[in-house]
């Protein structure tokens, strides 16, 4: 009887990405794929521990798989695997799998299986080699997320990535062409470029490429888009942005990583950048994109924020004019400078300062979204939604039509907004 694997993904886009290689390579193994709340023999948990609250999440998802099939083996594995390793063998995990060989997860599981004992994956993730996964397959999506870089060096006071996903690594030109060119003749049409630090792409290959060359490297035929992940504004210099405007396919949605609008705050946080110089990338970029949507993440309650510096990054989101926010409270994380920070703010001031900022960006989503008004765009169709069907815009405008097939580009006239984005009608471009 064939055996079943069941994955569960929290956390970023290299997490989903590297959830969709291990997939495969339980499929190659003879495994088949279940969903949703479906009994399998095997459960995967790609954990993330980039936060508090990812690190309980996560720990509720081992927790109800074990719940769901109790005789079932049981993988924790990525950024909370990698940070506590054995500490997470109470779990009862099979195995449990850091953020290195995830080429080898089925044979792993099965020798753990096979010796009758618990195995516990993890070593040091410094200074080891970009591990080549690769997709064939994005199951349920009409864009297709590709890996292209591990890692971070930066040090920021208050994040734990570095420790557990290792130094910066960068896969070669040549295999992410090849991966794009796997992709297209698969039928995908959108390719979502993402990295632990993806502004730090090429930094350790031989000739240094940029950022550039890996998004012209991906550009193969067939591609229509090209989507960034998240960015720092020190990438984003006049070569850059020169460089990315002779590339059609590349889409004027630009996520730069903000997290503070104040800029005594950022320097607290190390961030290596002030709100004068992300000013600057956001110009660079409206110069060559003048409709670009700008998204980004914040941080609120900072150790030591004041009012004033909170005000300030209410006052900078609102002069970037941001298309999305994305807010989370400051999360103390264990081994990071700022968990020892001195006047930390209670949860209480934290929620406050993320229901009022959460509320400005609510305001600014709006903003940009009514200057679409009327106007015809391309959309690629995605997934129906009742009578409708549903599709995303170059800048990321997620929009509900009248027809459609998935996977195809199609002309929409936006007649207005929806709650989380707009509506309109298929027309002639």
């Amino acid at each position: 009887m064939q055996k079943t694997v069941s994955f569960t993904t929290l956390g970023c886009k290299v997490n989903q990405y590297d959830t969709q290689a291990m997939l495969e390579i339980f499929m190659a193994a003879g495994y088949a794929p279940v969903h949703g709340n479906a009994p399998a023999d095997v459960y995967v948990v790609n954990t993330c521990t980039v936060t508090g609250s990812g690190d309980k999440k996560s720990m509720q998802l081992v927790r109800r798989c074990k719940r769901r099939n109790p005789q079932a083996e049981l993988v924790v594995c990525g950024c909370l695997a990698q940070r506590m390793g054995a500490e997470l063998l109470d779990t009862g995990a099979r195995l449990i799998l850091g953020n290195q060989y995830r080429r080898r997860v089925v044979e792993l599981l099965e020798e753990a299986v096979r010796d009758k004992v618990q195995k516990v994956a993890v070593e040091d993730i410094q200074n080891v080699p970009y591990e080549p996964l690769v997709i064939h397959a994005h199951e349920g999506h009409t864009r297709a997320v590709m890996k292209i870089q591990e890692g971070c060096d930066n040090r920021c006071t208050y994040c734990i990535i570095p420790s557990v996903r290792g130094n910066i690594r960068s896969r070669s030109l040549e295999d992410i062409t090849r991966e794009a060119e796997s992709l297209s003749a698969a039928g995908f049409q959108e390719l979502v470029l993402t990295g632990i630090h993806l502004t730090s792409y090429g930094r350790d290959l031989e000739g240094r490429p940029s950022l550039a060359d890996a998004m012209k490297a991906a550009c193969v035929a067939g591609i229509s888009r090209i989507r960034l992940g998240s960015l720092e504004p020190r990438v984003v210099n006049d070569g850059f942005v020169n460089a990315a405007a002779q590339m059609p396919q590349l889409c004027p949605q630009f996520h730069l990583a903000l997290q503070s609008g104040s800029d005594t705050v950022l320097r607290r946080m190390k961030r290596g950048y002030n709100t004068t110089q992300f000013m600057a990338a956001v110009d660079r970029i409206r110069a060559a994109w003048p409709d670009a949507a700008f998204t980004t993440d914040v941080i609120v309650g900072f150790p030591g924020e004041t009012e004033e510096e909170f005000q300030q990054t209410i006052d900078f989101c609102k002069a970037v004019g941001f298309s999305r926010l994305h807010v989370f409270p400051f999360s103390p994380r264990k081994g990071t400078p700022a968990a020892d920070m001195e006047d930390q703010l209670s949860d209480q001031v934290k929620s406050q300062r993320v229901n009022r900022l959460i509320q400005v960006g609510n305001q600014l989503a709006d903003e940009y979204r009514r200057r679409f008004v009327g106007r015809k765009v391309s959309v690629l169709v995605e997934d129906p939604e009742g009578d409708s069907m549903t599709g995303y815009t170059p800048e990321y405008i997620h929009v509900k039509m009248n027809g459609g097939k998935t996977g195809e580009l199609v002309t929409v006239l936006l007649e207005g907004l929806t709650a989380e984005g707009m509506k309109g009608i298929i027309t002639e471009a």
